[in-house]
């Protein structure tokens, strides 16, 4: 199968818009080029760190309805990637002094962690892993795009994070799961779609 036939690639050319919408947000355009208000960095630290602790949690409800052993071994290397990300966000914390304890999370970042785990909870293998896949293929996008230009200092650990090949790597590892337990259903690409659309809604939220 071609890569252009697979619904990993069709999905994520039906939702560009929002990435793109995305790409060019004030938020991105402050990280590329440092004038993002650190204020305002700190707290996305603070609500993306509550968003990967469920983010991971609906990794385990994945791995807990999968069957395959090429799903125990495909879903525990993507949630210790969620963990070497969480690792990276306390490194942010302990360098600007944010409080990752106790984080309350905005209405954007509850609205996100809520759907995705409700979804899970569904047990919908293929359905769960559509409102999961956005999140990486998106981050994998935004690192690549924001690194072809020079990127300020001050925020060039996040750019360059997002943009290595590890990175890439993983979220292909779950498009690839995608691909392999997902149907090109009204479900699943509106799994997806709201979740690019709850992507927009938390950076939009933290500038």
């Amino acid at each position: 199968m071609a890569d252009d036939d697979r619904l990993s690639a069709k999905l994520w050319t039906a939702n560009t818009d929002i990435a793109e919408r995305i790409l060019a947000h004030g938020f991105m355009r402050g990280l590329a080029d440092g004038t993002l208000p650190l204020q305002s960095f700190k707290g996305y630290v603070a609500q993306d760190a509550y968003f990967l602790e469920g983010f991971a949690r609906a990794y385990a409800f994945c791995l807990a309805h999968s069957t395959a052993r090429e799903d125990l071994y495909g879903f525990a290397a993507l949630i210790q990637g969620v963990i070497d990300e969480l690792k990276l966000h306390r490194s942010y914390a302990e360098r600007w002094k944010v409080e990752l304890a106790g984080v309350l999370p905005v209405e954007a970042t509850k609205a996100y962690v809520d759907f995705l785990l409700a979804t899970a909870g569904r047990g919908e293998l293929g359905e769960t892993i559509a409102a999961m896949t956005p999140c990486m293929r998106l981050y994998a996008f935004l690192g690549r795009a924001l690194a072809k230009a020079k990127v300020a200092p001050l925020y060039a650990e996040w750019v360059k994070t997002y943009a290595d090949p590890g990175f890439e790597a993983l979220a292909v590892q779950l498009e690839t799961l995608l691909d392999a337990h997902a149907t090109d259903t009204e479900a699943v690409r509106g799994n997806y779609r709201r979740a690019m659309e709850l992507e927009f809604g938390f950076f939009a939220a933290n500038l």
